[in-house]
């Protein structure tokens, strides 16, 4: 299994960033590749992305989510890969996150990505992108602050300006509680 550890300094106060990184749904944005996540529930999340030219999906689950420290993720099917992502304040108006990331190259196309460090380069170019994207916000588009630790899931501690009483995983599904939430494409095209 292989290992990166990147990361990046945001110009933004913690709160901020830990909750613009909870949108899951919002990383095909930012993150070179993933075509769209899909926010199951509050620890699951399904992922498609292009990998080597190679259309791949996932399962996730997070066994560990505490606000404004960090978040922590393994696969539960398909690529195999578990990582975490943690914030630290670096004063009122930034904040670093640091990117750690288990994965297992499948082929000899990932493998030679891999020791070229194609994937090393993509993590820190999907870091820069997350910098850009929520400092030209200068706020978070959701947050969700509740608390994942193992299989025990507390509720929400905060919620969002345009969605004050619902979970992000209720905000993500369609009015008929038995179908599946899907991405939509906004005016240029993008997931979101």
């Amino acid at each position: 299994m292989e290992h990166i550890e990147k990361s990046v300094d945001v110009n933004a106060p913690l709160s901020t960033v830990y909750n613009q990184w909870t949108q899951f749904e919002e990383f095909p944005e930012f993150m070179e590749g993933v075509v769209e996540v899909r926010q199951l529930d509050e620890k699951r999340l399904h992922w498609k992305a292009k990998i080597a030219g190679k259309e791949k999906e996932w399962d996730a689950e997070i066994f560990e989510q505490t606000p404004d420290a960090s978040i922590a993720w393994r696969s539960t099917s398909g690529v195999l890969n578990t990582g975490n992502v943690s914030f630290q304040s670096l004063g009122p108006a930034k904040t670093r996150v640091k990117l750690k990331i288990n994965y297992d190259p499948q082929g000899v196309i990932e493998n030679l990505g891999d020791a070229l460090g194609v994937v090393s380069g993509r993590v820190q170019g999907d870091l820069n992108r997350f910098k850009a994207y929520i400092e030209a916000r200068s706020t978070e588009t959701g947050a969700w602050r509740g608390e994942i630790h193992g299989r025990e899931v507390q509720g929400e501690n905060a919620t969002t300006a345009t969605n004050q009483s619902l979970t992000r995983s209720q905000r993500l599904r369609s009015d008929a509680p038995d179908s599946m939430p899907v991405a939509n494409e906004n005016a240029s095209g993008k997931l979101g």
